[in-house]
């Protein structure tokens, strides 16, 4: 075994872990703003370690382009679609998305 073959392997371990450890956490949680945050590793992080295994095992070819090219995508789409979640859970619970109290949520103590 070479060390591009050993290394690709820890970098998919930990991204299996990574995922596991995040869906334990969105499954602990209550609200889906608390839950946002255990997604950002799975979408982010984990996508990144396993392209980076891709690129170890493969080298620089079409495989790793495409792998890198989905990374790229997923970490744009991620916070994207993680900020339309908790807004739309927002507009669920309070009918709207803003601040209608015209209160900035820091200021409510003085």
């Amino acid at each position: 075994m070479s060390w591009q073959s050993i290394l690709a392997d820890v970098l998919l371990a930990s991204a299996v872990l990574i995922v596991a450890a995040s869906s334990v956490g969105v499954l602990v949680m209550r609200d889906a703003s608390q839950k946002v945050h255990f997604v950002t590793p799975i979408a982010l992080v984990a996508p990144v370690l396993v392209a980076a295994a891709v690129t170890l095992r493969a080298g620089w070819s079409a495989p790793t382009g495409q792998s890198w090219l989905a990374v790229g995508v997923v970490c744009v789409a991620g916070p994207v679609l993680s900020h339309a979640t908790v807004r739309a859970a927002r507009v669920r619970e309070h009918g709207d998305w803003r601040n209608r109290t015209g209160v900035i949520p820091a200021e409510k103590d003085t």
